[in-house]
């Protein structure tokens, strides 16, 4: 207390003030030093970020309607149920769908052709999932 005392300018008697105690403090000086972290390199990177993702997201949506405009309501209804579920078979989107199995054979055939689905196996056993 004496050290303190005799070192502070302000105080003449050999016992510090309550103020010049607080000011000399190991917990004053920490938090008179404490820096505030600068956010902005890290807000502006993340912003850059998100922007960029965003235009590349809107270029896959873009291709995607182009490439999926040209196919029938239950071609598409195949891709959506293949994209949610992963894999699907022919129960599944009959079951999904309603339709007639011969119409749903005609569909994943021309799907398998044109590269939207890739087929597993082959007779009861078969499953399709998207490239």
């Amino acid at each position: 207390m004496l050290s303190r005392a005799a070192s502070c300018p302000t105080v003449k008697s050999s016992v510090c003030c309550q103020t010049c105690i607080s000011r000399h403090s190991p917990t004053a000086t920490s938090r008179k030093w404490r820096v505030t972290p600068n956010w902005q390199p890290w807000l502006v990177f993340f912003l850059r970020s998100l922007a960029e993702q965003t235009r590349h997201l809107n270029r896959k949506i873009e291709r995607e309607k182009r490439v999926l405009a040209p196919l029938p309501e239950l071609s598409l209804q195949i891709v959506e149920f293949a994209r949610e579920h992963g894999r699907i078979t022919m129960g599944g989107i009959i079951r999904l769908t309603g339709a007639n199995r011969n119409t749903l054979k005609q569909h994943f055939r021309a799907l398998v052709e044109q590269g939207h689905l890739n087929q597993h196996g082959s007779g009861r056993g078969v499953w399709y999932e998207l490239l």
